[in-house]
């Protein structure tokens, strides 16, 4: 055993070196590798988050702008929708006052045609009523007339 623990004490002993040599390597490869690597590192870790956060920022603005043109676009619409059913509003009142006037227009011509009617029916009346009498005097007068001269008419309109 004494043999093994000399063996492993000449092993440590000729590791030594190699440890030094570790230890100065490994102090090297920090100052000289290891803190440029992380500051480059850091560096690309932060130029890409920061391209992720800048590119997610964009799309929030983005979708921002999006919605902002979409609500103008209903406002755009509604507006013209409004504008439209004012319009329609308005031509259906034109076309009602158009309508009441050429009833109430109509209405006037029917009551002046009623009216020239009813004086016309009256002129007929009148008329009428006149020619009727003379022909009833005309009747009377051609029926009684014979009568009176002692001749009696008969049916054929000759005297017999």
């Amino acid at each position: 055993m004494d043999e093994i623990l000399r063996q492993l004490g000449e092993l440590l002993l000729a590791a030594i070196p190699t440890v030094v040599i570790f230890v100065l390597l490994f102090v090297a490869y920090r100052l000289i590798v290891h803190n440029r690597l992380k500051a480059v590192l850091d560096e690309r870790h932060a130029r890409t988050q920061g391209a992720v956060e800048k590119a997610n920022a964009d799309i929030a603005a983005a979708e921002a702008r999006t919605a902002e043109y979409e609500q103008r676009l209903r406002e755009a619409r509604l507006t013209i929708f409004k504008k439209q059913e004012a319009r329609r509003q308005q031509m259906l009142q034109v076309r009602a006052e158009a309508i009441a006037e050429a009833r109430a227009a109509a209405e006037a011509r029917v009551k002046a045609q009623r009216t020239s009617l009813e004086k016309d029916m009256e002129q007929a009346k009148a008329t009428l009523q006149s020619e009727s009498e003379a022909l009833a005097d005309k009747i009377i007068s051609a029926v009684l007339k014979p009568a009176l001269a002692g001749e009696v008419p008969v049916a054929g309109g000759q005297p017999s």
